[in-house]
């Protein structure tokens, strides 16, 4: 009571509630009118180390470059294998962002992805192993989507569009008005 007439002479406006709450935690020794079985300190858990992030914010995060990264994040690329995939997603990322995943073949460098691929396959992580080697069997196509400017939004689009026609009919009508329903849709 005593603190709170002294700081409210100072021009504190908050309430003795908030003084009784705010104190304990910075008392150095115990109050006058504290129990004396009270007094004696109670031995401290170690405290939990702060959570991860969620998966999902987890490899946005990863993806970012290694300065811009959170205290959590950086704790979890203490892990090799943790820091060889954001390594590997880092500059994946990269080379999608740039479009730079082909280089000429009469320069006799290895283009990015292809290094990207080699150091993926060979990175011992079964998940990134196992993107990659999906990503090597559509390899020309996906050369192509890094090299070529055309992009197949608008042909996915009216595909999108044709399976909502055909989905909306289904099992109600033959073949002949299916047919009509998409030429007159189009």
């Amino acid at each position: 009571m005593q603190l709170w007439r002294e700081l409210r002479s100072r021009g504190f406006a908050g309430t003795v509630k908030q003084i009784r709450r705010w104190l304990p935690e910075r008392r150095t020794r115990p109050a006058r009118t504290t129990i004396r079985r009270l007094q004696t300190p109670l031995p401290m858990a170690p405290a939990a180390p702060p959570p991860l992030p969620s998966p999902k914010q987890l490899s946005w995060q990863l993806l970012r470059e290694p300065h811009d990264l959170a205290a959590a994040v950086a704790r979890v690329l203490q892990d090799d294998e943790a820091a060889k995939v954001a390594d590997l997603g880092r500059r994946f990322c990269r080379i999608v962002c740039s479009r730079c995943g082909s280089a000429p073949a009469e320069l006799g460098i290895a283009p990015p992805f292809d290094a990207w691929l080699s150091d993926a396959r060979a990175c011992g992580v079964q998940v990134v192993e196992s993107f990659a080697s999906g990503l090597a069997q559509d390899g020309a196509a996906v050369h192509a989507g890094l090299r070529l400017p055309w992009i197949s939004g608008q042909a996915e689009g009216q595909v999108n569009r044709l399976k909502l026609l055909k989905r909306a009919i289904y099992g109600q009508a033959k073949l002949d008005l299916l047919r009509r329903r998409f030429l007159l849709a189009a």
